[in-house]
């Protein structure tokens, strides 16, 4: 069928607008990848090099203690991160999906630290978290003089600050994305589970959860793609102190590349981080597309 002159003028300009963002895909994203991944075999220092050491630079990146150590914290960060976001989200979703005064409002409230810098969130939560001025002090100011809450500076403890910090600011979404979910549960289904006699909390376990099975999923990607990129808040909080007790990959990765003109090393640490993202994001994006095309033969 030939296309009428007003028709293809409307499809080129649809194309044409999407150029931008492709060449933008292509160039700033794809085409970095492929520089990132040529640099990390190679033997580049401060410049790009063409020496050729094979998987050298991974070995040297696996046998670092310091990215080992690195490893290690955003595991335990992204396990109690995730969990405690999960958990805060959907009790905060279950809240206010009760169609609660001031729903507005809170809703506004809840997910308003997710709109903050978290740069600006880590630094007022190392405020409230040093030991000289800030929880701890205004608690022995009051009278409590045994009181201790010096985590910040506790090699063992800091990391459970950053997850503090990251969960107030990120529980938020995850209540908004769930909500959506639970308001587009049919009435009907609570009507016929009060009938039953069936326990509220039984309700959201066995009903409702499986139900929201594809928020959570989205959810999860999201959460999992934040800890793997954490940056910010260890760096306005912590510097990656003390010492290097709550050291993180992306830190690491910045600190070779600006900090000790290792660009080689740092764009191996890169593609790993990358391939953890792709290992999780790929299966999830192919259950989609499969259960979509499902759908769509029925």
């Amino acid at each position: 069928m030939t296309l009428k002159p007003k028709q293809l003028l409307r499809q080129l300009v649809s194309w044409g607008a999407l150029l931008p963002m492709v060449a933008t895909v292509l160039v700033a994203y794809l085409g970095t990848v492929l520089w990132s991944l040529k640099v990390s075999f190679t033997n580049s220092r401060t410049f790009p090099s063409d020496e050729y050491v094979g998987l050298a630079q991974y070995e040297r990146l696996f046998d670092n203690d310091r990215w080992l150590l690195s490893l290690q914290n955003l595991a335990l960060y992204g396990v109690l991160f995730i969990a405690a976001c999960m958990v805060i989200g959907f009790l905060l979703a279950v809240f206010i999906d009760q169609k609660v005064t001031g729903e507005g409002a809170l809703r506004t409230v809840f997910l308003y630290p997710y709109a903050m810098s978290f740069v600006a969130t880590g630094l007022v939560w190392q405020w409230l978290l040093n030991p000289g001025n800030g929880i701890q002090q205004a608690l022995r100011q009051m009278g409590f003089d045994d009181f201790t809450f010096d985590w910040i500076i506790d090699q063992d403890k800091v990391m459970y600050t950053i997850v503090i910090a990251t969960v107030w600011q990120a529980s938020g979404l995850v209540m908004a994305l769930l909500l959506s979910g639970l308001r587009g549960i049919d009435e009907e289904i609570w009507k016929a589970a009060r009938l039953d006699g069936i326990p509220t909390w039984r309700v959201y376990i066995s009903i409702v959860l499986p139900m929201l099975g594809p928020s959570i999923a989205t959810v999860f990607v999201l959460l999992f793609t934040a800890v793997v990129k954490l940056f910010d808040s260890v760096v306005s909080m912590t510097q990656g102190g003390p010492g290097t007790a709550s050291e993180v990959p992306a830190k690491f990765i910045m600190d070779h590349l600006f900090g000790r003109a290792n660009i080689a090393l740092a764009s191996a640490g890169s593609i790993v981080l990358l391939l953890t993202v792709v290992a999780l994001v790929a299966p999830f994006m192919y259950a989609r597309s499969r259960s979509k095309r499902m759908k769509d033969s029925k």
